[in-house]
């Protein structure tokens, strides 16, 4: 009786839940996910701080906990590779997610409530790898740039409902965290209960690519990474490396008194808007022209600076909002072009190891733009622009600048 069941699982998953209904529900549980994880953040600071924290404590932590988020990664991609439990760390790593935050209001005391902040980051960390693999699978069928950039924008409206919701709480209940962290346990349990009847009806999501590609290309026997994506790891590098930050904007606009603070949200929340309104764009391009689309990525780069760190505030908030496009380019297509580049049997290790690419270049990145800031802006665009031109000359001599395209 076992053995036939076994036989019909893989075929049988797929149809259970066509790949565009498991791309939107799965994107469901990021957006979920991101009303809870980004709802905390918003107020991280200011919550450490109520605790006793100095300004170099919450530095500290926050830096340690971006750093687990991707550098940990490295750990949790080849884990999902080997073990196959691909579901198994998804869910794991959003639970960890999910009880860290609403505990954070609880706590009353710094080195817990450091403790958690770092315990949220260490969940991004051991799920992502994995669900992005989840996910390449489906839109394997649906098209790799479409899929990711569906997904992407539901990410976005909970990055944009969070911090919404918590912000309303607060002002309710006169600053009090425990309520505002609280509620966002609501959400949590939405997330590990979507998350499980996923497992339950898609137990097997590669049978999606297998129907719309075929038997897997395993290439690379001796379990190396493709060479082309090290090429594509590079250009990446490059791009992140010459891409400065919503915090070095920020900071522009306030300091140079073009924007007041309290509208530093609102302009953050509009550049998310555009972040989401680029995936879609540039997703769907993806699957008409490969990963040529891509050049977009390095030009919004190389614009930012010029734009952002103008001293008219029209031309500032302009280079914020192209911030947002360059943001929504990285969060979805560069995933989507590592699916295409990468076998499945090795694709999460891939990711794992692009994640430590990312956060390395934008590590330093930020030091080098943060550093130029202070001496000159002119000197800032022109080291920028630079280094996009070179991530430019990667992709042209690139042999994967133009991935397979997909059947829909």
């Amino acid at each position: 009786m076992t053995a036939p069941k076994r036989r019909a699982a893989h075929p049988a998953s797929p149809a259970r839940m066509r790949p565009w209904r498991f791309v939107v529900w799965f994107g469901t549980v990021s957006l979920l996910a991101d009303f809870v994880y980004e709802g905390a953040r918003s107020i991280t600071g200011p919550l450490l701080a109520s605790l006793g924290a100095s300004a170099l404590v919450v530095g500290v932590v926050t830096g340690a906990g971006e750093a687990a988020a991707l550098g940990l990664r490295l750990v949790s991609g080849p884990l999902a590779d080997r073990t196959h439990r691909f579901w198994g760390l998804t869910i794991a790593g959003y639970a960890l997610t999910v009880i860290s935050v609403p505990l954070l209001g609880t706590v009353g005391v710094l080195w817990a409530a450091c403790a958690l902040v770092i315990a949220e980051r260490v969940g991004k960390a051991v799920r992502s790898p994995a669900k992005d693999t989840l996910l390449s699978h489906a839109t394997a069928a649906t098209g790799r740039g479409r899929g990711f950039a569906v997904h992407e924008a539901m990410d976005q409206v909970g990055a944009l409902i969070g911090p919404l919701v918590v912000a309303g709480m607060l002002a309710l209940t006169g600053d009090d965290y425990g309520p505002a962290l609280g509620v966002l346990a609501v959400p949590g349990v939405a997330v590990l209960a979507l998350l499980v009847w996923l497992r339950a009806r898609v137990p097997d999501p590669q049978a999606y690519e297998r129907e719309a590609s075929g038997p897997a290309d395993e290439s690379a026997p001796d379990g190396r990474l493709p060479r082309a994506f090290w090429t594509y790891a590079a250009f990446t590098a490059a791009t992140t490396a010459g891409f400065a930050t919503f915090g070095l904007l920020s900071y522009h606009l306030v300091e140079h008194h073009l924007m007041t603070a309290a509208w530093v949200p609102v302009l953050y929340a509009a550049a998310m808007a555009v972040d989401a309104l680029a995936a879609l764009a540039t997703g769907w391009l993806y699957d008409r022209v490969g990963a040529r689309v891509l050049v977009a990525l390095p030009v919004l780069a190389a614009a930012v600076p010029m734009l952002a760190f103008a001293n008219t505030v029209t031309v500032a908030v302009v280079g914020s909002l192209v911030w947002g496009a360059a943001m929504g380019i990285q969060e979805s297509t560069l995933r989507a072009t590592v699916a295409d580049l990468v076998p499945p049997r090795r694709r999460a290790t891939a990711y794992g190891v692009f994640a430590g690419v990312v956060g390395g270049a934008s590590l330093a990145g930020g030091a080098l733009i943060g550093a130029l800031y202070g001496v000159s802006i002119t000197a800032l665009i022109a080291v920028v622009v630079t280094v996009q031109v070179l991530a430019l000359v990667l992709l042209t001599v690139s042999g994967w600048a133009r991935p397979r395209r997909r059947g829909d």
